[in-house]
């Protein structure tokens, strides 16, 4: 945008001086030659007067001395010729150089055109323009006769001082043009930055909020009207954004603060059933009590994704292959109950730095999803693989493309097995918060394979062991 504005103010500026320099060059050039032309028609006039005797005698007389006198006083060679064509009187006895070599010892048909415009009773040279490249003497012919015309004085003027005064001023005129291009050009970064600063306040104030700053805003009292609009709809937009965002955020603070209090409650409770167990019951209750923990991690990951912005100072490192056994320990009794095997298998081990809770929820969600879509006798296998990545996949019947695509997307439904259509959509969330990504694609030869990957590299966390 910024090269644009001072490319076009640049050659509009170009423009404008071309278009004033290039008619000033030729004012010039026709107002020197118009002045240099009046001065010769007013002496070819004057000689005009005194040749009329001697065209209509046929005898020189001191017509010759006055030719001669004026061309050694100006330098303007002149000759005068009689209806025929034939010279009366000349300035010097050779003309050669003079630019007036045509005009003599010709028929009258093949006189120059300024000499049969003045034979026939006109005035030549009025639309002569003398240029600084040209090299032509400036011809000027005149009728001879009061009456009828008798004959024409003819006079050749050098035109080099003029064109030496012609090209000093158009060399004034392009230092002139040059100077105020060299000038407005060198203020041209300046003035576009002023024109362009409410767009710079605009695409800073964009930039801050994309990066999580809710509430930069953009000035709206400088520039023009239209920008000054853009500047207010954009911070009506940002308050109405910030507003929004708060309120999800409070309502799932809420949401995972009120659950804690029950979960705690509910902890107390199944941990003081534990005397009440037979010792076969035992790891029944054990897993219980880790359920427990886990949606009481859950809870405090809704509060994680309610504060986005502290996501990277509550990293804690987790072990991905003991996350994976302790999840498929954990679903082994509802594999069962629903016909299907679980295993976990895989030869990659990896240490992730993520936010609590967040690959155990990924994997809650992909078995669950196995275990509703592979159906009775589904093989769903859970796969460590390097690097940080893990695979949940299952030879069940699998979805369409088109609904892979979307199944991660909030509130999807397959059309008739129930389930809210969260689960996903909050894994890809928190996945995605911390560089992390969860694609699905489908099995070989049937079935869904979901990946979850994590970055190898992350900033510094809190070191936590599961245990």
């Amino acid at each position: 945008m910024r090269r644009r504005v001072r490319t076009v103010y640049v050659t509009l500026l170009v423009v404008t001086c071309l278009s004033l320099a290039l008619p000033l060059c030729g004012s010039i050039a026709a107002r020197g030659t118009s002045e240099m032309l009046l001065d010769r028609i007013n002496d070819t006039a004057r000689l005009s007067g005194l040749a009329e005797p001697s065209v209509l005698t046929g005898s020189a007389g001191t017509l010759s001395g006055e030719l001669a006198a004026y061309d050694e006083l100006y330098g303007v060679a002149g000759v005068v010729l009689d209806r025929d064509g034939g010279v009366v009187a000349s300035s010097r006895s050779g003309l050669g150089g003079t630019g007036l070599e045509e005009v003599v010892g010709g028929a009258p048909a093949d006189l120059p055109a300024e000499v049969r415009t003045a034979l026939a009773g006109g005035r030549s040279g009025a639309d002569t323009v003398v240029w600084p490249w040209s090299t032509d003497p400036l011809v000027v012919a005149e009728p001879v006769g009061s009456g009828e015309i008798v004959g024409v004085v003819v006079t050749a003027s050098p035109t080099g001082g003029l064109r030496r005064a012609i090209l000093l001023r158009w060399l004034g005129v392009w230092v002139v043009a040059l100077s105020v291009l060299a000038v407005v050009i060198i203020a041209a970064g300046p003035l576009t930055r002023w024109v362009l600063r409410p767009i710079d306040d605009l695409d800073e104030a964009t930039r801050a909020v994309s990066e999580g700053s809710l509430d930069a805003r953009v000035p709206v009292g400088d520039g023009p009207l239209e920008l000054r609009r853009l500047g207010e709809s954009f911070n009506r937009m940002a308050d109405t954004i910030t507003s929004m965002l708060e309120s999800q955020r409070t309502f799932v603070a809420y949401a995972g603060h009120q659950v804690r209090n029950p979960l705690a409650a509910l902890r107390l409770r199944v941990e003081s059933l534990g005397r009440h167990l037979p010792e076969a019951g035992t790891r029944e209750h054990r897993l219980a009590l880790d359920e427990v923990d886990r949606l009481t991690r859950i809870c405090d990951s809704l509060l994680t994704l309610a504060r986005t912005e502290d996501t990277d100072h509550s990293l804690v490192e987790e072990d991905v292959r003991g996350v994976a056994e302790d999840r498929v320990a954990a679903w082994q009794p509802i594999a069962e109950r629903a016909g299907a095997r679980l295993e976990c298998g895989g030869d990659g081990t990896a240490t992730v730095h993520c936010v609590e809770g967040t690959l155990d929820q990924a994997l809650d969600a992909l078995i669950d999803n196995a275990l509703k879509y592979g159906g009775t006798g589904a093989h769903i296998r859970v796969l460590v693989e390097a690097p940080a990545t893990v695979r949940v996949v299952d030879d069940g019947p699998g979805l369409p493309a088109e609904q892979l695509a979307g199944a991660t997307r909030p509130f999807w439904r397959d059309g008739g097995r129930g389930g809210s259509g969260l689960g996903l959509s909050i894994v890809v969330t928190l996945l995605e918060m911390q560089g992390g990504s969860l694609t699905l694609g489908p099995a070989d030869p049937h079935g869904i394979d979901a990946r979850v990957s994590f970055p190898t590299m992350r900033g510094p966390s809190t070191s936590r062991a599961r245990t």
